[in-house]
């Protein structure tokens, strides 16, 4: 059996993580590989650096805790499951170097009602898990969703462009 193709999960305007237009935001391009599997690239620019050539902690926590969330949002583009995290544990294994191509993978974990559990790993180019992080996952309330323009946050499938 062959394995579904990616597809790109939808960006916003400003997000700090995946907004087009937020000039000091990260601007990652987010694919779901396979169900609750997502990947995205990312090499970091000097700025976010803690440590000389070493990613700030707090850059690493942050994308952990997207990545994770993210692979829950579902197949349906038009209608994401948004979370907010409750709780995130990271496991900082190795230096995550600036300058170089980073692989990071999301996976859904347990879900049960409108709790849910989500892991994320940052890998070298290697293949080498250099930080992992652990999340516990809630629902954003229907109630917040509904008040929530969608399409004035800019939140969609924004085309590639050429590399």
């Amino acid at each position: 059996m062959s394995k579904p193709t990616a597809f790109k999960q939808p960006n916003s305007r400003h997000c700090f993580v995946c907004g087009v237009e937020n000039p000091v935001g990260l601007k990652l391009k987010i694919y779901q590989v396979e169900p609750g599997v997502i990947e995205t690239t990312f090499t970091a620019p000097e700025h976010f650096q803690g440590y000389p050539g070493v990613l700030h902690g707090g850059i690493i926590a942050t994308i952990l805790d997207e990545i994770s969330g993210r692979a829950h949002m579902g197949d349906d583009p038009s209608a994401p499951r948004f979370m907010f995290t409750g709780k995130i544990e990271v496991l900082y294994r190795k230096n995550v170097p600036i300058g170089k191509p980073l692989r990071i993978v999301g996976k859904a974990g347990k879900s049960t009602g409108r709790v849910a559990e989500g892991w994320a790993g940052i890998y070298d180019e290697a293949g080498v898990l250099l930080a992992e992080g652990k999340t516990l996952l809630f629902d954003v309330p229907p109630d917040r969703l509904e008040a929530t323009d969608l399409a004035a946050l800019g939140w969609k499938v924004y085309p590639d462009e050429p590399e």
